[in-house]
């Protein structure tokens, strides 16, 4: 009866519900995150499948593993980037660019559970999300905490239903099910909304648990949701055409510009992902197209919240399931490798201008500073106000900390 899926979020309808009605006294409270946190949000681009670090932010030109792109010249004296990031290669002043990402996670379930959490999946736990752990520090506005774009995201395990992302399966189209049902007005459900807080009521004084009052949350945050002027941040048309422009008409490009509204409006964690990344054929000519959407959108994405004075406040990561091949096999595909990716970081903290770790003239071994995964989450944690060393208990009673071990990325931030 009481599902983890997000999709009870909405299903009440839109309505101009009283203020009363949105928040009662059992609605969900949550510590604020540290006053520390340099980053008040965080905006995930995640390539969903897996970027290869060759063919965008790690080329090596001239050799057999470097493949048919070009590198071009960045902002940077000495550093280069794929040709087909030449927007960003602009920007990279803005940017670092971590090339000695690594892990041992080569199956794409299991390396986007760790890219997500920190941790690789272990049984018998469900670890919380990046996003659903930002979500639970911060105060409970009328907005989601943990937004997913175009993207699944990843869900909020231990924390509960209440911190899971809430989807937006396309970033161009209205939020689906924000309105009234036919025959349905406000009177009616005001009258329908008190008539399930009262079964709730019972039913949760009867059998209690996590799961009861995560729904139970899940309901209260969607009468807020539904009733708030907020609501209009997911209304891209309201954006003039020259701010739309920039971000590419794609909907990982609008699902950039969604991310800033958001931002802007106080959701302190969004998602935004890529698809397509799994290139085991046809890598050169699928990865042109994905790294041109990936370059407006990225790009746009950072000179507006520059522009708007958001992106000192704003932590902006890019990265993907893991690696690709530095060897293109038969069908013209770059194949999993984990032991190395590569990821990019602006704004929130971070210092820009830089290229942190190294890797072989072939892409195939880490010459300088490899970079486990743990070390990137606590670098993150430390930016958006979490503590890495919380721990939490799971419903066996295990202790878990929000991150698994690791260090800060020295001079990353």
């Amino acid at each position: 009866m009481y599902s983890h899926n997000r999709r009870t979020f909405v299903r009440f309808g839109l309505g101009g519900l009283a203020a009363a009605l949105m928040r009662p006294s059992s609605a969900l409270a949550t510590a604020p995150a540290a006053a520390s946190a340099k980053a008040k949000a965080c905006i995930v681009l995640f390539m969903h499948g897996g970027a290869s670090q060759l063919d965008t932010w790690d080329p090596k030109p001239g050799r057999d593993t470097g493949g048919e792109f070009r590198a071009i010249r960045t902002a940077l004296p000495g550093v280069r980037v794929s040709e087909h990031l030449p927007l960003l290669a602009k920007r990279m002043r803005k940017i670092a660019v971590l090339r000695s990402l690594t892990s041992r996670e080569g199956n794409h379930e299991r390396a986007r559970y760790l890219m997500h959490s920190g941790y690789p999946p272990q049984g018998g736990v469900v670890h919380p999300s990046l996003g659903s752990l930002v979500a639970s520090s911060r105060d409970p506005g009328a907005l989601p905490g943990y937004v997913s774009v175009a993207g699944p995201g990843q869900g909020a395990g231990i924390l509960g239903a209440q911190y899971a992302p809430f989807v937006v399966a396309d970033p161009t189209g209205p939020v689906k099910n924000l309105k009234l049902a036919r025959g349905v007005d406000d009177e009616r459900l005001r009258s329908r909304v008190a008539m399930w807080r009262r079964l709730e009521g019972r039913y949760s004084a009867r059998v209690g648990g996590p799961e009861v009052e995560g729904h139970r949350a899940i309901v209260e945050q969607a009468l807020a949701m539904m009733g708030s002027p907020e609501l209009g941040a997911f209304e891209l048309d309201s954006e003039p055409d020259a701010v739309r422009r920039p971000y590419g008409p794609t909907p990982f490009g609008q699902g950039c510009l969604l991310a800033r509204r958001l931002v802007e409006s106080g959701v302190p964690f969004v998602e935004v992902s890529l698809k397509g990344w799994d290139t085991h054929e046809n890598n050169f000519e699928r990865v042109k197209k994905l790294s041109a959407e990936l370059d407006a959108g990225m790009s746009a994405l950072l000179d507006d919240l520059e522009g708007r004075g958001l992106l000192e406040s704003t932590l902006v990561l890019c990265v993907g399931d893991f690696g690709r091949t530095p060897t293109i096999n038969a069908r013209g595909g770059r194949d999993h490798f984990p032991k190395i990716a590569a990821a990019a970081l602006a704004g929130g903290g971070i210092r820009g201008g830089q290229v942190i770790g190294e890797t072989d003239a072939d892409g195939m071994e880490i010459v300088e500073r490899p970079i486990a995964v743990p070390d990137l989450f606590r670098t993150l944690a430390g930016l958006v106000g979490l503590d890495p060393e919380e721990t939490r208990m799971s419903a066996a009673g295990r202790p878990l900390t929000t991150v698994d071990g690791g260090s800060i990325i020295d001079g990353l931030t």
